[in-house]
């Protein structure tokens, strides 16, 4: 009589899960620390390719859009493939074009490669509703959230590391050293990760599709992402500009500055377990709401630290744990509405969530130099508002 597979996933032990979460976290926040790797970088490569220095700005730009790109093309693959296959071979892939940064002799080379590593970045977005998966329906919050704070550390410290690494052994080797870090990686996955079992057959073309539908068929869906995606605009707004900020009066501090506020902000990825748990306990609309008030109090905190360092750290934490507690409350929320389409249902909310983002970068732009700080602020609370207004006007049963 044969035996299981035992590197098939299946309900695993507290211990074990505790294992995989870490790892699974681990994951998450080690691909998609790639995409922020090149931001604290482009003087470095505004020396190295003085020829090219005005589109140097490229480089991030088409990192995030390949991001974007990425995590509508590939992301729902979940739904239809064993997700551990899905996330060795992008690394695999990721590797490749992380090479080809690190050795690029042309600026036009790096931002092909730039792309690729965007798109190939989205390991992240198996990892979670690989979670959700592995989860028992009762502890579906706090294993979401285990993730997610791998995930937004790997967001909050990328700039950080490559700063470091930047500055002492050149920009070459931080993607050198990313690429040491995925392989080392890679080997613990085969050894240690179960596969996940496909849950849909469709094509493709059709599995694409299929989102759209999931969209227009569930108003929970579209409640949580709206709101997910105005609660990550004003988080993209503060961001946006604190750079802007410190380094005008009294300040005057430089960009190593603004990278340490990124250290202050990992409050909030610490936090994102316990939100979960609590999410599992309370039900995860009343986290929301609770959430939004939080941004609401940071962008206030803000408004009346235009001049105080302290006020401005405050306020950080304060806005760091209101959005990652959303964040991990909205996706226990929709992973529960149509458990064989995990992986589409997340794209569906990522993809909604990164728009926010964009929209709140392109706020940030036109107000600050109209209105400085206290226009910022006032955006951060409008945003705010926006998801009140759309989280409140959805019956709570719709939630669940």
């Amino acid at each position: 009589m044969s035996t299981p597979d035992a590197s098939t996933s299946a309900p695993a032990s507290a211990r074990s899960l505790r294992g995989l979460l870490l790892l699974l976290a681990t994951i998450a926040g080690i691909s998609v620390a790639n995409i922020y790797y090149n931001q604290p970088l482009l003087d470095n490569l505004r020396q190295s390719f003085p020829g090219g220095a005005s589109w140097v700005g490229a480089v991030p730009a088409v990192t995030q859009l390949g991001y974007a790109a990425g995590m509508l093309l590939l992301a729902p693959l979940g739904d239809r493939f064993d997700r551990r296959l899905l996330i060795l071979l992008q690394i695999a892939a990721m590797c490749i074009a992380l090479v080809v940064a690190a050795t690029a002799q042309t600026l036009s080379v790096l931002i092909v490669a730039s792309l690729a590593i965007g798109v190939l970045a989205t390991i992240a977005q198996q990892a979670v509703p690989f979670a959700a998966e592995l989860a028992p329906p009762a502890e579906r919050g706090q294993a979401v959230g285990t993730v997610m704070s791998g995930l937004l550390l790997g967001i909050l410290l990328a700039r950080t590391a490559a700063g470091i690494v930047g500055e002492y052994f050149g920009w070459r080797a931080v993607f050198g050293m990313s690429v040491v870090a995925l392989l080392v990686l890679a080997v613990v996955i085969v050894l240690r990760l179960p596969k996940s079992q496909p849950t849909s057959t469709l094509p493709y073309g059709k599995l694409l599709v299929s989102m759209w539908h999931l969209v227009t068929g569930h108003r929970a869906l579209r409640e949580a992402s709206l709101t997910g995606a105005a609660m990550f605009g004003a988080f993209s707004i503060f961001w946006s500009v604190l750079a802007l900020l410190l380094a005008g009066a009294p300040f005057h501090l430089g960009p190593q500055a603004a990278g340490l506020f990124g250290i202050v902000g990992a409050a909030g990825a610490m936090a994102a377990p316990l939100a979960g748990k609590f999410s599992d306990r309370r039900g995860p609309r009343a986290v929301v709401t609770l959430s939004i008030v939080l941004v609401a109090i940071a962008f206030v905190v803000f408004g009346a630290s235009a001049k105080s360092l302290v006020g401005l750290v405050i306020g950080v934490i304060i806005l760091d744990v209101g959005v990652q507690a959303a964040q991990i409350s909205n996706q226990s929320r929709i992973y529960a509405l149509k458990p064989e389409a995990r992986s589409r249902v997340n794209t569906v909310y990522m993809v909604a969530y990164f728009i926010g983002g964009t929209l709140g970068s392109g706020v940030s732009a036109i107000v600050w130099p109209m209105f400085g700080w206290i226009g910022v602020s006032i955006a951060g609370l409008v945003f705010a508002a926006l998801a009140a207004w759309n989280h409140l006007s959805l019956p709570a049963r719709a939630g669940h």
